[in-house]
């Protein structure tokens, strides 16, 4: 009898403490487009379970602080500015910001300008040494050096993509895989993913031996992700409205393996896919679609390959950036047009996000990170 008390005991603690865990806030980046005056970095405590917002700081993050990425070893925020002119220097820039955990302050240290313009996605190297940069507008990437405090100081490498066939370059994003062995490129405007070695003494990227894969001719491949265990890889592809399922070799080549439309079956009009995550679980993929103006579920299969579990409505106009909370059982979607973010918990049983019931309207949101 004891022992079962014990038991029960032991599971209502479980339980009380899951619930005051939940119900615990916590801290959620905004990136926004921004208008004359206004800062661009929004950092809130975010209650999930009561859907509530609370702004604890607006930061100065330059012009269109469009992306970022966060070093918690050095406790610092990096934020690409999408211009074409950054402080009277053709090109654009990337802007540094000390966070505070404790007050959740953040202030601008330092300003560094990247060549070519248009920055649009922000990511760090393996140890957090550099930092990559893909520029849209500029159809190139850029490496970034970080001193030993993590402070930008030095553009290390620069690579510009020629156009072909009439295409014009739009790289849209560059990263690591899980490992930190390889580092990706999706490009747009011609539509390939370009793979490179790193080298970390010199800061430069390599391009590895038949390290281009195209992919459909008006795709635009935007984002990726990788499973956890970095043999898979996920391509969500803007203009066209799929995803791309891709085998990863020991060696960082690709080899297609599936593509799926993200849309719903009967939908007619114009859509553009943006972003892309698997959930912490690893057993469901999402992606946000702009003009269904839905985020699409599939469940991934035990080969990697997507099959389609349901779509649901983003809760506003034009989803282009979402994050999955560190506890996995919710979604935050950035809705650019009708300026909001919407909150949805996510099914257990179905993974699907559930309709959302709050939201916080904010202008022009367009990058979301815990």
């Amino acid at each position: 009898m004891k022992k079962i008390n014990f038991i029960i005991y032991t599971i209502l603690l479980s339980i009380i403490f899951s619930s005051s865990c939940n119900s615990q806030p916590i801290r959620l980046f905004a990136g926004k487009y921004t208008e004359a005056g206004e800062k661009g970095l929004y950092l809130f405590d975010l209650n999930l379970e009561e859907g509530t917002f609370k702004v604890i700081s607006e930061s100065d993050a330059g012009t269109n602080p469009s992306y970022f990425c966060i070093s918690k070893k050095n406790g610092l925020i990096y934020a690409s500015n999408e211009v074409m002119n950054f402080k009277g220097i053709k090109g654009g820039g990337v802007t540094t910001l000390k966070y505070d955990t404790k007050t959740g302050i953040s202030e601008k240290i330092n300003e560094l300008a990247v060549p070519n313009g248009g920055p649009c996605y922000i990511s760090l190297s393996y140890g957090d040494d550099f930092l990559f940069m893909a520029n849209y507008s500029g159809g190139s990437v850029a490496v970034v050096k970080l001193d030993d405090n993590g402070i930008p100081v030095s553009i290390t490498d620069t690579i510009i993509y020629e156009g072909e066939e009439g295409k014009v370059s739009h790289a849209h994003m560059i990263s690591c895989d899980p490992a930190g062995k390889r580092v990706y490129v999706t490009d747009l405007g011609l539509d390939r993913i370009v793979i490179y070695n790193f080298d970390p003494a010199l800061g430069r990227l390599q391009q590895i031996k038949n390290g281009i894969v195209s992919l459909p001719k008006g795709a635009g491949p935007r984002h990726f992700v990788f499973s956890s265990d970095g043999t898979k890889m996920y391509v969500i592809n803007e203009l066209n409205s799929t995803i791309s399922v891709f085998n990863v070799d020991e060696n960082g080549k690709l080899t297609s393996i599936q593509i799926v439309t993200t849309l719903s079956e009967g939908f007619k009009g114009e859509s553009f896919c943006a972003d892309i995550h698997i959930g912490n679980d690893g057993d469901y993929l999402y992606g946000s679609n702009r003009g269904e103006n839905t985020i699409v579920t599939f469940r991934i299969a035990s080969d990697g390959t997507l099959i389609l579990a349901g779509h649901t409505s983003c809760g506003g106009d034009w989803p282009r950036n979402f994050v999955i909370d560190p506890s996995g059982k919710y979604i935050l979607v950035g809705n650019q047009r009708s300026g909001n973010i919407s909150l949805f918990s996510i099914d257990e049983e179905t993974g699907i996000p559930v309709e959302p019931g709050k939201d916080y309207k904010i202008t022009a949101p367009v990058c979301l990170k815990f």
